[in-house]
């Protein structure tokens, strides 16, 4: 069992920054972690993947060059950056963690989830 707590969310204005964290109960090199965001209205999307490795990461194509991964494996914490945010960054962000070493992309391949933190970006 791998619990993840998600913190760092709040408001920010566009063209600001955050940094979201993802504290998780068990090593983050056992597993793949990635972040995935929920808009109001829309379902779960993909934002970013770190492999468990921590040698790779991947985005999805509307956060590249902004949003970057990492981790730090002594504080069991994984971290995503956003800067240059947008209003349509805004959302519920999750991290969730892959037992299957694979790169996950889709909501399914996720086996645990945190609760989540919100995020909203103001115009």
């Amino acid at each position: 069992q791998v619990q993840l707590v998600e913190s760092g969310g709040g408001l920010v204005q566009a063209g600001g920054s955050l940094r979201l964290s993802c504290a998780a109960s068990g090593r983050t090199d056992s597993y793949t972690t990635a972040w995935f965001r929920r808009a109001p209205g829309k379902e779960r999307e993909f934002v970013g993947v770190i492999a468990w490795t921590g040698d790779y990461t991947y985005y999805e194509d509307s956060v590249k060059g902004r949003f970057t991964i990492s981790r730090d494996v002594a504080k069991n914490t994984v971290y995503l950056e956003m800067s240059n945010l947008k209003p349509e960054d805004t959302g519920v962000y999750y991290c969730g963690a892959s037992t299957s070493h694979a790169i996950v992309v889709d909501a399914s391949g996720i086996d645990y989830w945190g609760s989540g933190t919100q995020v909203t970006v103001s115009s």
